[in-house]
Parts: C-alpha cells; structure tokens; sequence
C-alpha cells in the first residue's frame, strides 16, 4: 500500500505533467487560430514591399539589394521564368517546392505557404524551416518577372532567446518537483508524527511530543490530539484510583465482618460483646450497601439510558421535608440550621434531584464543626434557580476543589480519615446537575467552611 507522501506526490507531479499538455495544446490552438494568420499577413506585407522597392528601382543591383535584406534575418528564395534561382540568407532545410507554385507566384498570383503549411499536433508551422514555409510574391525588376519567396530567419533572430525559454521551462519543472519534495514533506511530517502518537496510545503511552506551533488545520488537528492525549491520561489515572479506592472499600468492611464473624463463634465471649459485634457487622453490611447503591446509580447515570423522569415539583417544600429527616443528626451534633426556601416550582427529576440535597445537605452535616452552623437558601434569577447550601465546616483548598468531584477522592484523608464515606457523593451530584443542564459552583476557603450552589434551568 503506497503511504501518503508518496500518493501526494505522484498526484502533484500528475497534475503538473496533465496541466502542461493542456497549456500545450491550448497555445497551439491559439497559434494555429490568431497568430498563424498574422503572422502570413505581416510577411506578406513585408513580402510586397520589397517587391515594390525593386519595381521602382530598376538600376539598383537586384542581387546585392535582396543580399541585405537577408542579412537583416530573413531567409530568401528567387527564380524566374527559365528556372534560374538564387538563395539568400541561411540555408533551407527543405528545398521542395511544387513547379505550379512558382508558376502560380510568376503570374502575378501571392502564395500564402506559412498560412496553408500543415496543421500539427505541436506548434511547427512557424518553425519549420522549409521553403514551402515561405509567403511568395511576383517581382518585377529592370522588365523582367520573378517569383519572390522569404521567410524570417527564426535561428539567427531568436537563437538566445528561445534557448533562454528552454532553460527557464527546465528550471521551472525541475524547481516545481523539488518544491513539490519539499511542500509534500512538510505536509506528511506531522501526519506521520501523529500516526506514531497514535500508535504509543494504543499502547498506554501517553507522553506524546508534536508539533503545535503550525497555524493550520494541521496544527488545530495536533493541539486536539495533545489534549485528547492529556485527558486519556487523567481517565487512565482515574481509572487505577478507582480500581484501588473500590478495592480498599470493599475489602475493608470485608475483612471486619469476617473477623468479627470469627469472634462471635467464639463460645467465651459474652452476651454484651456479641450484641456490640453484630452491631459492627451491621454497620460494615450498611456500608457496603451504600457503595453498591452508589455505584449502581452512577452506572445508570453515566449510560444516560433515559434514566431523567422530568416532571413539575415544588423544590422549595423537598429541601425543607428533607431538613426535617436530618433534623436529629442536626440536634445531635449542637449544629444550628437556618433557612430560606420559598416555594418555587421547576421541571426535573425529584428522586434525583432529592439525592443531591441529600448528598450536599449530608456533608455540611458530617464535615461540620461542632456549635457550627448551616445556611440553606433558594433564590430564583431569571429562568434558573440556585440553591445554596453553606457551612462552617473544615473547608477545601483550591486544589481540593479542583478534584473533589472525581469518584472516590476525599480531600485530605488525614483529616477525613474518621469521617465515614465513599468519595462517590459529591461526583453523583455533579453527574446528576450536568444532566439536569446545571452547574455546580464551589466557594470554600480551608477551615472557614464550604458553599455548594446549584445552579438548575426552571424549565
């Protein structure tokens, strides 16, 4: 299978040699229509007044007269009556010419030979140095009639210039291959380059080197491979911190239900101890449900398999029923809640929708200060809604919420290591808003607290 360069290539020098037989034929269409017929009239002129010059100057040596006007560049054949003929000026090629044709020009008649020569493929006719190729006249000289006929001498008058026309038409073909080398060379260079990138992705090799300073498609195409690149990566990361994280949080539960498992079928341990395992294995099965639940819904939502049941609810009267669950965890941890929800009514998911108050609200709670507080607040701008869930709580650093939406990533495990979680929350509730056609805005500052707002079109 020939590459791309070498189809550039061989396309480019095609078109060159087919454009240059098409320019060909049409001067030669060109020549054989408008400069051919010029060419005969203009001679022929030129033919007569020399004719004339000789009729009206019966003592002027006649030989000697048409022997400078060859050496001006014309080529010059003359005979008369009884076949006596000369030749003046360069050498025909071809001296055939028809007995009727000079008989035809001793009678007083014009032979047009340049406009009646052959028509040809190429362009000859004007080139050809044969004495048919002649224009002939009848001239009179000191009472006696001859037959006159001449032709430019084309070698001697444009010998430099038609060699000089040779040269540039070579050094036009061979400068156009060689820029068509180079051009096609350019060209492929970074489509190979970016076959190789290709090929290392392919591989897991995500460190790709190309050329992003062309301002061309080329260039646009390399910038969008690059950062194509750059995003494989950061899933592939992903990827290995999920495949870790789930592993750690399902295999830790795991290990804790089976050694206490193993305790319980212990028979010294007593009735006291046995109640409080199973409570630990309890906890651990709540645990692992909750992540297999998480997971499911992530599953569903990022298949996107219509999994939005939109319909008008009251999101307002939702958060406040919703406050009212965690209204004990609320009392419990000495957290004083305020909040502003008027009524306001929007198309989308309810069920969805509930689980991303319930994942911010659930939060503000579980990373709250203790005697800290929580501001919950709907305000309604024009077609969307934001609705606003702000805390007092350990806060985030800006590289923290620069990630904090990535499954399983909890920010500084050092001091959330003895807070339960999956590290799924947060990316569930910004799989569902993006669904929803929102946005989530994060406002935080470390150990002042945290505010999510949720940006979602009313309609």
């Amino acid at each position: 299978m020939k590459s791309l360069y070498i189809k550039f290539f061989v396309i480019t020098i095609g078109i060159m040699f087919i454009s240059s037989i098409f320019a060909f034929l049409i001067s030669n269409t060109y020549y054989q229509q408008k400069l051919k017929p010029y060419n005969d009239h203009k001679i022929t002129r030129f033919a007569e007044s020399i004719a004339a010059f000789a009729d009206e100057h019966p003592t002027i040596n006649l030989n000697d007269y048409l022997d400078n006007i060859s050496s001006v560049g014309y080529q010059i054949y003359l005979v008369d009556g009884r076949g006596d003929e000369s030749f003046f000026g360069a050498p025909f090629r071809d001296k055939g010419l028809s007995v009727s044709t000079q008989e035809h020009v001793l009678n007083g008649n014009i032979y047009h030979g340049i406009l009646q020569f052959p028509h040809k493929t190429f362009v000859t006719g004007f080139f050809a140095n044969e004495l048919k190729n002649t224009i002939g006249v009848p001239l009179t000289h000191d009472g006696k009639k001859y037959a006159l006929f001449i032709r430019p001498d084309l070698k001697l008058l444009f010998n430099e210039m038609h060699l000089l026309f040779g040269w540039m038409l070579a050094l036009t073909i061979i400068l156009s291959i060689v820029m068509v080398i180079f051009s096609t060379k350019y060209l492929v260079k970074p489509i190979s380059k970016l076959t190789k990138a290709t090929k290392s992705l392919s591989k897991g090799e995500f460190n790709v080197n190309l050329d992003i300073t062309r301002h061309d498609e080329l260039g646009e195409l390399s910038q969008n491979f690059l950062n194509m690149a750059r995003k494989l990566e950061q899933m592939d990361e992903m990827r290995k911190e999920f495949i870790s994280n789930i592993s750690h949080d399902i295999q830790s539960p795991l290990s804790n239900i089976k050694g206490y498992t193993n305790l319980m079928g212990k028979e010294s341990i007593k009735q006291e101890e046995r109640v409080h395992y199973v409570s630990i294995i309890n906890g651990e099965i709540r645990r692992l449900s909750t992540l297999t639940k998480q997971l499911l819904l992530l599953a569903s939502l990022d298949r996107n398999d219509d999994i939005l049941k939109k319909k008008a609810f009251n999101v307002g009267q939702q958060i406040h029923e919703l406050v009212k669950n965690y209204q004990w965890r609320i009392n419990e941890k000495g957290i004083m809640l305020s909040h502003s929800l008027p009524d306001t009514e929007i198309i989308g998911d309810p069920s969805l929708l509930n689980t991303v108050w319930d994942n911010l609200l659930a939060n503000a709670i579980k990373y709250n200060k203790p005697d800290g507080s929580i501001d919950i607040s709907i305000e309604e701008k024009g077609e969307s809604i934001f609705v606003t869930i702000e805390d007092t709580g350990i806060g985030l650093t800006n590289s923290e919420i620069d990630r904090i939406f990535d499954r399983f990533y909890r920010a500084d495990t050092a001091r959330t290591r003895t807070i339960e979680g999956t590290g799924l929350g947060l990316s569930i509730v910004w799989t569902i808003v993006n669904l929803h056609g929102g946005h989530v805005h994060v406002n935080s500052k470390g150990k002042e607290g945290t505010a999510f707002t949720i940006e979602l079109p009313i309609k």
